[in-house]
């Protein structure tokens, strides 16, 4: 009887074995916020670089990668905003560059200004409800599974939007374009939930064509 309390003790032993482990671990807070640092790069890198470039923090073009340069302007940000200048775009820098993931963003000032930027890029000349259903069709492809999960993510993402491939997104940004980005950011969405638009006068992509027409605002067309 005790060999056999002794087997299945020592089996015991083995197997919470790892799980005393892990509870020994000790985590840093900090280090699961961490988000974006040198090294980094992707369409939040950019949207970082295009964030500090507008403040004036950084000059050295939209490139994509965390180098040291955009660690020195995310410093420079951090010390405005009296924050540990770690040179580390963790969660609490980003919150405070307006930068959010996972949701439909707040509509704060870097938020309405990056989605001014696009849609004054992409619907320049449309109705101002055109406008506002451009910024809402963006916003909706945060929360949809096919599109990258951040306002960056899906503005920046490869070969989305033709404004940004070309140039046009550096370009002045219309005024209308800031009121279209703080009502689509409130949640006025025209589309009803759209996630594509195209003019059929400048696309001859098949796909998009293809597509039933939930609705047409000017001269763009809006699908699921």
């Amino acid at each position: 009887m005790k060999k056999h309390f002794r087997e299945f003790f020592r089996s015991l032993a083995v197997a919470l074995a790892p799980l005393m482990l892990l509870s020994a671990i000790t985590i840093s807070p900090d280090s699961l916020s961490v988000v974006s640092q040198q090294g980094s790069s992707g369409a939040e890198v950019k949207a970082i670089q295009q964030f500090l470039t507008d403040w004036g923090l950084y000059n050295s073009g939209i490139t994509g990668y965390y180098g040291e340069k955009t660690a020195a302007g995310v410093k420079k940000f951090q010390k405005i905003k009296g924050l540990a200048q770690t040179g580390v775009a963790n969660k609490q820098t980003l919150n405070a560059m307006g930068i959010t993931v996972g949701t439909i963003p707040a509509a704060t000032k870097a938020n309405i200004d990056l989605l001014a930027r696009i849609i004054s890029a992409e619907s320049r000349g449309e109705p101002y409800e055109g406008q506002v259903a451009v910024g809402a069709v963006i916003l909706n492809r945060i929360e949809h599974p096919s599109f990258p999960d951040t306002l960056s993510g899906v503005i920046f993402q490869n070969g989305a939007f033709t404004a940004v491939t070309d140039g046009q997104f550096n370009e002045a940004v219309s005024s209308n374009a800031y009121n279209a980005a703080k009502d689509a950011l409130n949640g006025w969405d025209p589309t009803n939930g759209c996630i594509y638009y195209y003019n059929p006068n400048k696309t001859s992509n098949s796909y998009m064509h293809s597509k039933p027409t939930a609705m047409v605002i000017g001269s763009h067309r809006f699908t699921y």
